[in-house]
């Protein structure tokens, strides 16, 4: 046993055959090497797999805030109709690989499911209220810069599940990060209230506008916990029933339609937003920007589940959080967005920690 545990650290695999073959004979350097090719064919899929999930991740999900700031200038209470839009494009994207039309009859049938509804039903309830609640916050006087920063703070929410459900324990320098995560977002959320004189929010917040704004704040924190909480449900349906993320996109946006018949009016009235009364050119390009932002969402959604079925929902949170920096630059430089010293801070804050996180786990990993 000292043997290859030694070797695998510091020998080739050429050299890791040969030393066994000299302690355990030629037969069983046979296997050893069909054993070794075996693995770097399981690996390398696994690998590709992975880096093609980070790129639907950072390449869909940076496009969607692109196209969802648009459209959130053009209407800011169009939340309800985007995520009606979004729900329901995606289930309609999906629907056809789990018909099935062998079946006798003309009307086809949902192929059988390799996870039970009810795991699924409880996701969905979670998905939509943190959907909902996420899209609305905007139209509460949430700027977007705030919105992208306090939704990169889902990493001790993410903990603090992992701790209650599956006991797992974590190093001072972890808890430290998390502290320091909390300690950016209560800042960034305090910057709206905190003018300064080179910030397009130096005006005087009233009381009315402080009081929808603590309400949209309240909105984001709840949305908060249900991603965290959709990120623990999701990694224990993948370990218990195999990594069946296409399925897990399918149901819980198939099932979450049934809901918006409680919001027809919203829906209407988002849409119709989007619609100009005077220039046909632009109801045209509000609904190609509406487009754009349903197909990257479809690219955002499909690459987080299948991240979340490989590696951890700490992993997935912290790939996420990376990629809400990006979109956080990107929404300043390019839109002119809301900035001053207190949400610069706060936002530094959340993201180096964040990686501290990141560094910390690389290296508990390496001990073990």
């Amino acid at each position: 046993m000292s043997l290859r545990r030694q070797s695998a650290g510091t020998m080739s695999p050429v050299s890791l055959a040969t030393s066994i073959t000299t302690a355990n004979g030629s037969g069983k350097a046979r296997h050893q090497k069909k054993g070794s090719r075996i693995s770097t064919t399981q690996v390398i899929p696994a690998v590709v797999d992975l880096y093609s999930a980070l790129s639907m991740v950072f390449g869909g999900c940076c496009s969607n805030v692109l196209a969802y700031e648009q459209l959130l200038l053009m209407n800011p209470r169009i939340g309800s109709a985007l995520t009606f839009s979004q729900m329901f494009f995606i289930t309609l994207q999906s629907l056809p690989s789990f018909l099935n039309f062998s079946q006798p009859g003309f009307i086809p049938r949902l192929k059988p499911r390799q996870v039970p509804m009810s795991q699924w039903a409880l996701q969905v309830l979670v998905l939509i209220s943190g959907s909902l609640l996420n899209n609305w916050a905007f139209a509460y006087n949430v700027p977007l810069t705030i919105l992208i920063v306090f939704r990169s703070a889902g990493l001790p929410v993410s903990m603090l599940f992992g701790y209650i459900f599956s006991r797992r324990r974590y190093t001072a320098m972890q808890i430290f990060s998390i502290v320091l995560v909390t300690a950016g977002v209560i800042m960034v959320t305090l910057s709206r209230t905190n003018p300064g004189s080179n910030s397009k929010i130096s005006r005087a917040i009233d009381t009315e506008d402080l009081q929808k704004y603590s309400l949209g704040i309240g909105m984001l924190t709840v949305s908060l916990f249900c991603t965290g909480l959709l990120g623990h449900l999701q990694e224990r349906t993948y370990r218990k029933y195999g990594p069946c993320w296409r399925e897990g996109v399918f149901y819980t946006h198939f099932l979450s339609l049934p809901v918006f018949l409680f919001l027809g009016g919203d829906i209407k009235q988002g849409i119709t937003g989007l619609i100009s009364p005077t220039s046909t050119s632009s109801t045209f390009k509000a609904f190609i920007i509406l487009l754009g932002n349903l197909v990257t969402q479809l690219i955002c959604v499909s690459g987080v589940n299948r991240l979340s079925s490989q590696v951890s929902s700490v992993s997935t949170n912290i790939a996420l959080t990376a990629r809400k920096a990006l979109s956080l630059c990107f929404s300043v430089w390019w839109f002119g967005n809301e900035w001053n010293l207190h949400l610069g801070i706060g936002a530094f804050m959340v993201f180096s920690g964040s990686l501290l996180y990141t560094l910390n786990v690389d290296k508990t990993n390496k001990k073990e």
